[in-house]
């Protein structure tokens, strides 16, 4: 009896020994289980999945570097990244920063293919700056981003990886993939900021924009400043609330200043954000106290793709392919690869 009772504790003790390495299998230890719930909620990205087959195109782009002026040359890739970190946030959504690598990497495909850069010094392909698309190599990302590179450049890289060689077209050819920084409600129609009328260049609501920074912005200046800036004759004096001394006479499809009267002179809404260096020519101007206040919406030419609208976009949960679709009318993603030799 005794030798019964002796086994069946040392049974007992047995199966007790065993649970932990049962549990185990059912439950890993936390250090065994993924990081990459971990990583996401710090905003760095996880090692990326692939959705679709991507190309690597062997090529390198020629860029002129207008603070040191020499021309570096960078692999197409490298050069992919390095625009969209110099153009887009790299808090910005994955599927928002892999909708700008493709406009990026369009942008410079369709820019090799026409071959013509009598823009730019001998032996380049492109600037570093607005002038083509603000590029920055590794230095540049570091001193910019100092503690937070590492996250961002993985960032950037992860939305890279994913569109690798891939570019917008409309009938068998690059677009030109125009993008901006913050709509006013709205993009534009081409036409109506430019001449020509591109038929993947439509005027579209963009509801996201209101969260940008630089969605609202008011300058104020003398009247005489805008009569100077405007080579316009304003009549003296004008009351606070008297606006007959400008007229705005018609509008674009996206909202923005079509032509307006100012003073004794007729603009553009364009002509008008030039002169007087406006964020938008979305614009309304009052008289307070002798001064002039203009308060824009927006922020750039508004043509094209939004950089907002697209983080917009990602946050409700489109993809990259679903935003470009949307901001370009039309198009298809294809393989950069034929138009560059």
């Amino acid at each position: 009896m005794m030798k019964q009772i002796v086994y069946a504790i040392a049974a007992i003790v047995i199966i007790l020994l065993a649970i932990p390495s049962m549990l185990v299998l059912i439950y890993p230890a936390p250090a065994e289980r993924p990081v990459q719930q971990a990583v996401e909620e710090r905003g760095t990205p996880v090692s990326p999945t692939v959705k679709k087959q991507v190309k690597h195109i062997d090529f390198s782009v020629r860029v002129f570097r207008v603070e040191t002026g020499k021309i570096n040359t960078v692999p197409l890739e490298e050069y992919v990244m390095g625009v969209v970190a110099g153009e887009m946030p790299a808090e910005f959504e994955v599927e928002a920063l892999k909708a700008q690598a493709l406009a990026a990497r369009t942008y410079i495909t369709l820019r090799l293919a026409k071959k013509d850069f009598n823009d730019v010094p001998k032996g380049a392909h492109v600037t570093d700056t607005v002038k083509h698309q603000v590029y920055m190599d590794d230095k540049q990302k570091r001193e910019r981003w100092g503690s937070a590179y590492t996250w961002k450049e993985a960032r950037i890289r992860q939305a890279i990886e994913q569109t690798a060689g891939q570019v917008l077209t409309y009938q068998n050819a690059p677009i030109n993939a125009t993008f901006f920084s913050t709509s006013n409600g709205y993009t534009e129609n081409s036409e109506d900021y430019w001449e020509n009328k591109i038929p993947y260049l439509r005027s579209v609501k963009v509801p996201w924009d209101n969260v940008s920074p630089r969605y609202a912005e008011t300058v104020t200046m003398t009247v005489q400043q805008l009569e100077k800036k405007l080579k316009t004759k304003i009549a003296q004096p004008v009351a606070a609330g008297n606006s007959t001394w400008q007229k705005v006479l018609s509008r674009t499809a996206g909202q923005r200043v079509k032509e307006v009267k100012i003073g004794d002179k007729t603009f553009t809404g364009r002509e008008v954000r030039t002169m007087l260096g406006l964020n938008s020519s979305h614009f309304t101007m009052n008289i307070e106290n002798g001064k002039v206040k203009i308060s824009t919406l927006g922020y750039g030419h508004g043509v094209g793709m939004s950089q907002w609208g697209a983080n917009g976009m990602a946050k409700e949960g489109k993809t990259a392919e679903e935003i470009v679709a949307y901001f370009y009318k039309g198009v298809q993603i294809e393989s950069a690869e034929k138009w560059i030799k």
